[in-house]
């Protein structure tokens, strides 16, 4: 799909939702990580990320297209347009956008590089980032740490 589908899209979705036409640009922006598409106050743009088509499929790209013409519209008709505001919550409801965007597959699990085991009762500790053991005990019985797998990714 290219940015000119894109904004064909919008459009359509625009018209057949909302009723009203969206008349500014819609493009991919594939720096976008961690959110499926942003609406940019100053200049009414819709950006859009392509991991949700690639990734998600169809539906889950109309949803977040919903969710962004949400913002387009109640900003433009000077309504409460955020997350927060009940005519936010109640557009995207009436029009079936989606709420959330998916999570990136590569975000849900991070890679656990260090393995921390109590000396006294075992318990372990999984962890993504190096811990202080003359610092930090166990939770359950205030023994010493100590570090058991260390993968260290170059």
């Amino acid at each position: 799909m290219t940015d000119h589908d894109l904004q064909v899209l919008v459009e359509q979705l625009s018209q057949r939702y909302f009723l009203k036409p969206f008349n500014h640009q819609a493009v991919f922006n594939k720096r976008l990580r961690t959110t499926g598409g942003r609406y940019i106050l100053q200049n009414h743009d819709i950006e859009i990320n392509p991991k949700m088509m690639t990734e998600h499929g169809q539906e889950t790209l109309e949803g977040v297209i919903k969710h962004e013409l949400c913002h387009y519209h109640l900003h433009l008709a000077g309504a409460g347009y955020r997350h927060r505001d009940v005519a936010f919550k109640r557009l995207l409801q009436d029009v079936g956008g989606s709420r959330y965007a998916p999570s990136p597959p590569d975000k849900k699990h991070p890679q656990i590089r260090y393995l921390y085991v109590c000396q006294d009762c075992g318990q372990t500790y999984p962890r993504v980032r190096r811990v202080n053991t003359q610092r930090y005990v166990c939770s359950c019985c205030q023994g010493k740490l100590r570090l058991v797998k260390e993968n260290v990714p170059k």
